[in-house]
């Protein structure tokens, strides 16, 4: 039974209050796959209010009763992998490949590091005489994005069950389809009534209302920075927690002493996965002054080699991006680029050739770019490297760092002193020696305006507990 009209609300699935509904639309179609409902501020009421209900129970909940519901969560969730790569597939335009190999997986890898965390995690400790406490924050307000939904939903999901929150969930209504399913997961583990709870609806209607509400004790939001102050500003009249990964522009140093043909390459692939759609995406690719013209072509070569097209495809390597208003968006600024002074090195304005229909967008690559031209200090989201030509090593650093976010930086070299060196310098919450393999044990979270908190593992489950201090406990 489909559930795409319905939202689950303290254990079943219910209609909605209001009738407006939203198509979600294939991007590499731009066809209507599925119509979703929409919901308002008295379904984001009720199931608060099923979330506050079930938290007095549930945050009494022992470990290991909890590690033993991850573990049913994880079962279900290896159960459904099908199901969500046809989902992710459709609904984002994410390739099969990525679906199937990093997509559908990641979310698994989130729940089993909780699981693993979770064994081990001290959630008291004495001090003296005196007795320290981590505690379930409460209610939770989780609010996902598009571009990679379950990794997100799953990093959300798994820590609060873990620390006896209890939660609702907003999936972006862009791309809902992974949420429902994710919603049918918990439903089918087992997850007691009113712990769980899904609303789909729009930032406006649902996600600020949840960010506003009083009886919500902690707002976890992914999404864009401008979004993010949206949801904080909501959440301030009641002064409750907000954890936020937010944009991104994220540096790609590329050392003297590195390979370049491999470092370069390498950093084109990484850049453009997703369609470029990623917040930590490396689209700013510093290469020494002397090395530009090399490194550049290399990066044309690299592009051309890419497969564009059908997501459906096995051999497909960029899917679209993700809807009308993306793709207007990365088209503008790659006009701006180009009005600015950058010089153009493969792809630019419109769709690949032979492709007409779908949001489909030219892997593009921008040389001799100034770090003050739009194209590097704006998130573009879409498949379109910059790089950057540095004198010093101390200049590319500065370069770096000059940037109002501060999610994520790379490092390349042939040096592994040497590249520690250089990332203990970067002023960003997450830092990669040449292309290291993703690690979800590993803090998640930026510098700036990037946003602040942490995700992953024992990291991400801090955020959902509040710490109190007994005095006076030991006798």
């Amino acid at each position: 039974m489909s559930h795409h009209s319905n939202f689950f609300i303290d254990g079943k699935w219910v209609n909605p209050d209001r009738s407006e509904t939203i198509d979600v639309i294939n991007p590499a179609t731009e066809e209507a796959i599925a119509t979703i409902a929409l919901g308002g501020a008295s379904d984001v009421d009720k199931a608060v209010m099923a979330a506050r209900k079930a938290f007095d129970s549930f945050s009494r909940t022992t470990r290991e009763e909890r590690m033993q519901l991850l573990e049913r969560v994880l079962q279900c969730y290896m159960a459904r992998t099908d199901d969500l790569v046809a989902a992710v597939s459709s609904e984002m335009g994410a390739p099969l490949a990525l679906a199937k190999g990093a997509q559908v997986p990641v979310g698994g890898a989130h729940i089993r590091s909780t699981l693993e965390a979770l064994g081990t995690f001290s959630f008291s400790e004495v001090r003296n005489r005196g007795l320290i406490v981590r505690e379930p924050i409460g209610v939770c307000a989780l609010i996902t994005p598009w571009n990679w939904p379950l990794n997100q939903i799953a990093a959300k999901v798994a820590p609060a069950l873990a620390t006896g929150c209890t939660m609702v969930l907003k999936p972006s209504e862009i791309a809902p389809l992974t949420g429902i399913i994710f919603a049918e997961i918990l439903e089918e583990a087992g997850v007691p009534a009113g712990v769980f709870n899904l609303v789909n609806g729009t930032g406006p209607d649902v996600g600020q209302v949840m960010a506003e509400h009083p009886e919500v004790d902690m707002v976890s939001f992914t999404g864009s920075t401008r979004a993010g102050i949206i949801v904080a500003k909501a959440a301030a009249d009641t002064v409750k927690r907000v954890c936020q990964e937010l944009g991104g522009k994220s540096p790609n140093i590329v050392l003297d002493d590195a390979d370049l043909e491999d470092a370069v390459s390498r950093g084109v692939r990484d850049c453009f996965q997703n369609s470029g759609q990623s917040c930590d995406a490396p689209t700013r690719m510093l290469v020494p002054a002397a090395k530009h013209d090399a490194a550049v072509d290399i990066a044309r070569r690299t592009a051309k080699t890419l497969k564009v097209g059908d997501p459906g495809l096995e051999d497909t390597d960029l899917g679209p991006l993700v809807s009308d208003r993306q793709y207007e968006k990365v088209q503008g600024l790659i006009e701006t680029a180009i009005a600015e002074g950058a010089t153009l090195a493969v792809g630019g304005p419109g769709r690949p050739d032979g492709i007409n229909r779908g949001y489909f967008a030219q892997p593009t690559v921008f040389a001799n770019v100034d770090n003050n031209m739009t194209i590097a200090r704006q998130e573009v989201f879409g498949p379109v490297l910059s790089i950057l030509p540095y004198g010093s090593e101390q200049e590319a650093i500065d370069i770096a760092n000059d940037t109002e976010y501060g999610l994520a930086a790379y490092v390349q070299s042939g040096d592994i002193d040497h590249a520690r060196a250089v990332a203990m310098r970067l002023r960003a919450g997450n830092v990669s020696i040449n292309d290291s393999d993703w690690d979800t044990s590993i803090p998640f979270g930026g510098y700036k305006q990037s946003g602040n908190g942490r995700e992953f593992a024992d990291w991400g489950m801090e955020d959902f507990l509040e710490i109190k201090g007994i005095r006076g406990y030991k006798a």
